[in-house]
């Protein structure tokens, strides 16, 4: 057996880590020294991408664009409250959305109709959970208050015409 150490096992001096980078540096240098016979050396200057100027008449991707006029046009809050009343089912719940429905935004105030006076009740109850919710989704400060708004007219009386005071069919019957 000799003294010398095996070419896999680390040197009395040298730590694993140190020996496995010194062996990947060493095959590094027969690879490049292959692909040199080859003629396929790698390049020594990085490739360089041009990035042409985009002119106004160039096209554009869609979503782009459309953030563009969005924004030309000052329309971000109002899309943004019109994706917002689109997605209301998400926002407050199936049970909930069932029975209300966002009718405007101006101002910074909400108006929502409930179609009973017990979920006009509850909405209410709930207002201020509500413009946290909607603040979450249409940035902060941009809803400030909910109103609530019940059903506006009850029931129609069923029926034909009534004139108080009568008596129905019978005071036609002599």
């Amino acid at each position: 057996m000799s003294a010398e150490p095996s070419a896999g096992a680390p040197g009395p001096s040298e730590s694993p880590a140190a020996k496995g980078a010194a062996l990947a540096r060493e095959k590094l240098a027969q690879a490049k020294a292959d692909a040199a016979k080859r003629g396929q050396l790698p390049r020594r200057e990085p490739r360089r991408r041009s990035s042409p100027r985009r002119d106004a008449a160039d096209p554009q991707l869609l979503g782009r664009a459309i953030r563009d006029l969005l924004s030309d046009r000052g329309w971000e809050q109002p899309v943004a409250v019109g994706g917002v009343f689109g997605r209301w089912k998400e926002i407050v719940g199936p049970d909930l959305a069932a029975h209300t429905k966002p009718e405007t935004f101006a101002d910074g105030e909400v108006l929502v109709v409930a179609d009973s006076t017990a979920w006009a009740t509850q909405l209410r109850m709930l207002a201020s959970s509500l413009v946290r919710r909607l603040n979450e989704e249409l940035g902060d400060g941009t809803v400030q208050r909910v109103r609530v708004r019940g059903p506006q007219n009850g029931p129609k009386p069923t029926g034909g015409l009534r004139v108080t005071g009568s008596r129905g069919p019978r005071d036609t019957y002599g």
